[in-house]
């Protein structure tokens, strides 16, 4: 298990386990300060001090080995197991350059230096800065707090009035102060993945750019390189959806806290000050207790603990409770007590003190208590009701319509899906469909209304179902094998959780699939790539019932999920599977990571890596392979980690094992002199021998080469070489 997940509705409890849970994150943002410290020094050994070179860069690998970084969760993605080896594989390629000792180190500053000290002043330097703040706020809000609660009940109203809205005031500040507290550190959290790894990405590739004589393990570098960078690109996409979905929680959370308060049918938990009374003439004291009551049995644990003292925990004292009583001002000159009746210690009256007039009566009927004055305890809050989404023939006839003209009108549009259509149009243009029920009007020919409001449109009416389209139910069960197992394992137990859910959702989820794979079919032109919708359709097609940030943190799951099922869509919605497993969750395991072809030639010019290739927005048509590749997403996703099988773009490893030595060996034996091929993942000619091929070409004449891993074909009247593991025989 990795860092917690810090919940936004723990700040307004501020529990023991809350704090410990906040002094990990900061214990990992000072590792990981300090390592960037460490990494930034040793750059700087490697730069000024060439005649050392070896020593400084031995441990500079050596730092690099050491670090891993933590995750918030329960599972990793492969994409973020991928990120977090890389340090370990950066470190075996600097062992193997120092063994050569010709290392030339040459323009590091600027791809390597600047960018992770600005991280560590930017970054990890407001996140020290924001620590500060919350501690101030802590400790001038609990301040006040106890000031305001040892007041005298029989001060003036006015007086009583006028203290209780200044604490009021104060914990809104220092709530505010910890909602935002919480998500900087978990942004920082997530973000420092990529802000640490790719300028480490870019060292790399220009080291290897100025250095001539190790040219050989440059090559075995590269392919390492592009699948990192597919990684990379996958994991930022996944943050962004994922930090979007986290403030729009923390927004809904700060205009209603109490809605979010967490409330269990087993216990409730909060703080609660205990008179603890004393011998005369010394009176009776308060103490500051975290309290959990366990309802059904009627068990108060009361934990000691105060913010101001280093967070210290301190014992634990558990008593059953008979009766709870409000206790009047008449009797005690406190407000917001409460009278314990306890069984394990017959005669003794517990009395205790809530934080606020709200505070006592959330602790009343949790624990059943005697309310002389008939207070409602409860508040029922609604939400406000949109468009009358529902998986009705209504419903169906809409999806098929907006299908319908997206494909005719709009396949090509670069952004489809991403760029949204104005909120007024398309709710008039889903009441019009699904409210109205309106059957006379043919998206595919009407121009008024516009492709992205008819994506839009689309998508808000499949948020907007009352349960998703993949159910609460199958939640779960969905999300487990995208957490693991091999790419055959999890496309098995997709099939069959898809075979489980209601017929209508089933059909739906269908079209759309097939849909989206016509899309991402249509990337180079689009840039939409089944990664790009994934993230997009994650969150709008499965959804966990509570909204927390642990299900938030679970989004680059959802998206994994989609992308298995627009890649795999053919198989899975054909036919039920044959078998299925008695339960379809699926151990967490390594996949193997996908890999690049290793380029089996020498000489070839190496590009500088930059990182701003990477935006799938921004990136335009070019003839550089390595920009071709991002500009398509390769159409690589981490979804079932595709096998030949499977066709997805992702580019493989040469092994002995492929379809196509297979096919290459029956082909031998059989005598057969040429074959054709069809091209499964796209290629670019990095020499005039080889032909540059797009997914889907179609070659003639195919015959082996005798330069081992390639083979020899024809495409539109030339020939030339082709990667043997590019292609699958016809």
């Amino acid at each position: 298990m990795g860092l917690h997940p810090l919940e936004f509705s723990e700040c307004y409890l501020d529990s023991p386990g809350f704090r410990e849970k906040i002094k990990a994150h900061e214990a990992e943002l000072d590792k990981t300060n300090r390592f960037i410290k460490e990494l930034y020094k040793d750059g700087k050994n490697l730069i000024n001090a060439t005649k050392q070179l070896g020593m400084a860069q031995r441990k500079f690998a050596q730092c690099l080995g050491e670090f891993q970084f933590e995750y918030i969760g329960d599972a990793k993605t492969d994409d973020e197991r991928c990120i977090d080896e890389s340090l370990q594989e950066f470190s075996s390629f600097l062992k193997n350059l120092e063994d050569q000792r010709e290392l030339m180190m040459r323009n590091i500053t600027e791809t390597l230096m600047k960018p992770l000290e600005k991280f560590r002043k930017e970054q990890l330097g407001i996140a020290r800065a924001e620590r500060k703040k919350y501690e101030k706020e802590t400790e001038k809000y609990y301040s006040s707090l106890e000031k305001l609660l040892n007041m005298s009940a029989k001060k003036k109203e006015p007086q009583l009035q006028e203290a209780d809205i200044q604490v009021e005031t104060m914990r809104q500040h220092f709530q505010e102060e910890s909602l935002d507290y919480v998500c900087k550190l978990q942004e920082i959290q997530e973000r420092k993945k990529f802000e640490c790894v790719e300028p480490m990405l870019a060292f790399f590739q220009t080291v290897f750019t100025f250095y001539h004589q190790g040219f050989e393990l440059a090559k075995d570098f590269d392919h390492y390189k592009r699948a990192l960078q597919i990684n990379i690109q996958n994991t930022r996409s996944r943050f962004e959806g994922t930090r979007s979905e986290v403030y729009e929680l923390m927004k809904r959370i700060r205009e209603a806290p109490q809605d979010y308060r967490q409330t269990s049918p087993i216990s409730s938990e909060g703080y609660l000050y205990v008179q603890e009374k004393r011998p005369p003439p010394f009176g009776s004291s308060w103490v500051k207790r975290y309290c959990t009551f366990v309802k059904e049995q009627k068990i108060l644990h009361m934990v000691t603990f105060d913010h101001r003292s280093g967070g210290k925990i301190g014992e634990t004292e558990s008593v059953t409770l008979k009766s709870c009583v409000r206790k009047t001002t008449d009797t005690l000159d406190r407000r917001f007590c409460l009278d314990l009746d306890i069984t394990d210690r017959p005669g003794t009256v517990l009395t205790v003190q809530a934080l606020s007039e709200d505070d006592h009566k959330f602790w009343m009927q949790a624990m059943g208590g005697k309310e002389p004055i008939g207070h409602y305890l409860g508040r029922t809050y609604s939400k406000e009701r949109g468009i009358d989404a529902q998986l009705d023939d209504v419903g169906l006839c809409f999806v098929k319509n907006s299908i319908s003209a997206i494909e005719t009108r709009g396949i090509s549009d670069q952004g489809l899906y991403r760029v949204v259509g104005v909120s007024s149009k398309v709710q008039k243009l889903l009441s019009l469909m699904i409210d109205e029920k309106s059957t006379e009007v043919d998206l595919s020919t009407c121009e008024d209304w516009d492709i992205k409001t008819i994506t839009s449109a689309l998508k808000l009416y499949l948020r907007s179902l009352p349960e998703p389209l993949m159910t609460y139910g199958l939640y779960k069960e969905f999300i487990s094998p995208a957490k693991g197992g091999s790419p055959e394992s999890r496309i098995q137990a997709i099939h069959c959780l898809v075979h489980k859910l209601p017929e209508r959702n089933r059909q739906v989820l269908g079209l759309l699939m097939k849909h989206l794979a016509n899309v991402a079919a249509h990337s180079k032109q689009n840039l939409m790539t089944v990664a790009n919708l994934g993230v997009v359709f994650g969150p709008t097609l499965m959804r966990p019932q509570e909204e927390t940030v642990a299900a938030i943190m679970d989004l680059k799951f959802q998206n994994i999920v989609v992308e298995i099922l627009i890649e795999q869509h053919q198989k899975i919605f054909a036919d039920a599977p044959e078998s299925c497993p008695l339960s379809s969750a699926v151990p967490v395991l390594s996949a193997p990571t996908r890999q690049s072809k290793k380029l089996s030639r020498q000489n070839r010019p190496l590009a500088v890596y930059n990182p701003q290739s990477l935006d799938i927005q921004t990136v335009g048509d070019c003839s550089n392979s390595a920009t071709d590749e991002t500009s398509m997403g390769s159409n690589e996703s981490v979804s079932s980690q595709s096998s030949t099988a499977s066709a997805s773009e992702t580019s493989p490893e040469k092994t002995d094992h492929s379809p196509v030595s297979s096919s290459l060996s029956s082909w031998s034996n059989s005598g057969v002199t040429s074959r054709k091929a069809k091209a499964v993942y796209p290629c670019e000619a990095e020499h005039d021998s080889e032909l540059s091929f797009q997914v889907g070409a179609i070659f003639n004449a195919v015959t082996p080469s005798r330069e081992p891993g390639w083979l020899e074909g024809e495409l539109e009247g030339k020939r030339g070489l082709i990667p043997e593991n590019y292609v699958e025989m016809l």
